[in-house]
């Protein structure tokens, strides 16, 4: 409440004049990060969708774009989840708002043996600190199954993402390129050790 007014109880209003504050009932809303359940697929598909959108919309041409969109409906994802890929979701307000998915590294060898896949927040609730929550809680599993180390790839030219990475305290440590049609983009690899 503004001003630190108590519920019920009078305060100074515009002019020195006594204005009641009207009581009302504050909520808060949980958030928790979870394994992901086969019927969340659904929700992570609209947060994926979403996400992608936002996040490569001029970075991967257009029917590239779509076309990997279109492929990650919710039977992609109930199958990912059915056949017991890791897969945790922020809820938030009763609704998933991001999901992320980790494991082992698929490079053999590599002083990293966790990698994260995708990390990916709604684009309406990114900058609340979700990202975090979800990446400290993939790390936390993976150290807790002794998969030491970290590894996540960004395309390069996503600013945002390898800001966040960045910021988390991960160095890059390996370049690629990755072939979207005819165009070609950089990424980055960021450890964590």
């Amino acid at each position: 409440m503004a001003g630190g007014a108590r519920p019920g109880v009078a305060c100074e209003g515009l002019y020195g004049r006594r204005v009641p504050v009207q009581t009302r009932r504050v909520t808060q809303a949980a958030i928790t990060v979870r394994l992901a359940r086969p019927r969340d697929a659904e929700a992570i598909a609209v947060v994926h969708d979403a996400a992608w959108r936002e996040a490569y919309r001029g970075i991967i041409p257009g029917r590239e774009l779509e076309q990997m969109v279109q492929r990650r409906g919710p039977s992609w994802w109930r199958t990912v989840l059915e056949r017991g890929g890791r897969i945790a979701v922020l809820d938030f307000d009763d609704a998933v708002r991001g999901y992320i998915s980790y494991g082992r590294n698929r490079l053999t060898v590599s002083p990293y043996r966790g990698e994260i896949f995708e990390l990916y927040v709604a684009p309406e609730c990114q900058g609340l600190g979700f990202g975090r929550r979800l990446f400290t809680a993939a790390r936390r599993d993976l150290s807790g199954n002794r998969i030491p180390g970290l590894l996540v790839w960004a395309l390069a030219d996503n600013d945002r993402a390898c800001q966040f990475y960045r910021h988390l305290g991960g160095i890059k440590v390996r370049e690629r390129e990755e072939h979207f049609g005819a165009e070609v983009r950089a990424r980055h690899a960021f450890g964590w050790v």
